[in-house]
């Protein structure tokens, strides 16, 4: 069997792969919402859902440093990897071992695109077809709910020391802009750092978003940050609804309309 991944790179394969190992947590969630669980036999540290995962598959590392003699062990006949979570030199080592697939989401058409290549993969189509249906109709309905919505000028942070935020080319920002968020580091490329410090007072930011991952930011950090926006409604966020664009897509939608409600009655005090 032959394949095209999403960078269009070729890839063959005897038969329907058996042994599956992901270092993408939103694609191993995917995996098994595809009903592959018992095909999963690695994993990265940072595959949490579902929350047994990792006492069914062995870990292998993380997305950026793996452990490329265990990931041989396991003898696996597909390794799925991700162009932004892992890095060219990972890849590179995978293919050596089997067949690579490499996933590159920017936006929901490529989130489904990637569900329904999976479903061909691993034989899943129906299993496919019906999570791609799922957050079809729930964008669907979102585009309807965020229709006569404003637009609000919002900044998305994703770590702290040094502070970096969201910037363009980056799936984050496609979903800020479903949200009529507008990025207001819409000029700056992926993730960019930025200075905040004693004399930082930006009043033209109306939300500012800490999501819960890759940094855990807490409440404590509200108060910090909403030094430097003081005219800012600062909120925690659920940095998996806003980054993981697997079959979790299907939660984030109904999470997004809670979430505008919220800031509207922040915004209202």
């Amino acid at each position: 069997m032959k394949f095209k991944d999403q960078l269009n790179r070729i890839i063959h394969l005897k038969d329907t792969p058996k042994r599956i190992i992901s270092l993408v947590p939103s694609q191993t969630e995917l995996l098994c919402d595809l009903g592959l669980k018992d095909s999963i036999v690695g994993v990265t540290k940072f595959c949490v859902h579902p929350y047994h995962i990792k006492t069914n598959a062995t870990i292998v590392g993380g997305t950026k440093q793996i452990h490329i003699d265990e990931i041989k062990t396991l003898n696996p006949d597909i390794i799925l990897c991700n162009k932004e979570e892992n890095t060219k030199d990972i890849v590179e080592a995978c293919e050596l071992i089997c067949a690579v697939h490499v996933s590159d989401v920017f936006t929901i058409e490529d989130s489904l695109e990637l569900i329904n290549k999976y479903g061909v993969i691993f034989n899943k189509p129906l299993e496919a077809n019906s999570i791609v249906e799922g957050i079809k109709n729930e964008a669907h309905g979102f585009k309807d709910f965020i229709e006569n919505r404003i637009e609000l000028n919002t900044v998305y942070f994703i770590w702290r020391n040094p502070w970096m935020v969201a910037g363009k080319n980056a799936f984050i920002d496609y979903v800020l802009q479903l949200n009529k968020l507008k990025n207001s580091y819409e000029t700056e490329n992926r993730y960019p750092k930025i200075k905040l410090d004693n004399s930082t007072n930006v009043t033209d930011v109306d939300i500012v978003l800490l999501p819960s991952e890759p940094y855990p930011f807490k409440e404590k950090h509200i108060k910090e940050l909403q030094t430097f926006y003081p005219k800012a409604t600062v909120m925690l966020v659920d940095g998996e609804l806003f980054s993981w664009y697997g079959s979790r897509l299907t939660k984030a939608f109904e999470y997004f309309k809670s979430l505008h409600l919220n800031i509207e009655k922040n915004q209202s005090y």
